[in-house]
């Protein structure tokens, strides 16, 4: 079964920076997609960043020009690279990879990682 591990959360003040990672292991469908989300308290979920297995990024109008998601040469490492935090960027954020096998996808996600920008 698929396995994501979460580092680099914290708490910072704001506008410094911080650096997310996501390490996958045991994907066996092909991936697809790599992301993360974050979920503030009292609100839904939503999407941060993604990145395609083919390099194509795609990001939250909020986050545009301060956050930057990345792979490893593997690709079965995501990162987010995320400066000029402020406090509406505090979140739990979690790592998700979504992957496919002919028609059947499957989705996993990280254990979550807290980041806590103080004003």
């Amino acid at each position: 079964q698929g396995q994501l591990v979460e580092s680099g959360g914290g708490l910072v003040q704001a506008g410094g920076s911080l650096r997310l990672s996501c390490a996958a292991s045991r994907i066996v469908y092909r991936i697809n997609a790599m992301s993360w989300y974050r979920q503030a308290p009292g609100k839904q979920r939503e999407l941060v960043a993604s990145i395609t297995s083919s390099g194509n990024t795609n990001y939250a109008d909020s986050v545009k020009g301060r956050f930057t998601i990345s792979t490893d040469n593997t690709k079965n490492t995501v990162n987010l690279q995320m400066n000029s935090l402020n406090p509406g960027d505090t979140a739990v954020y979690y790592c998700h990879v979504g992957t496919r096998y002919f028609a059947t996808t499957r989705d996993y996600w990280g254990q979550g990682t807290q980041v806590t920008v103080s004003s």
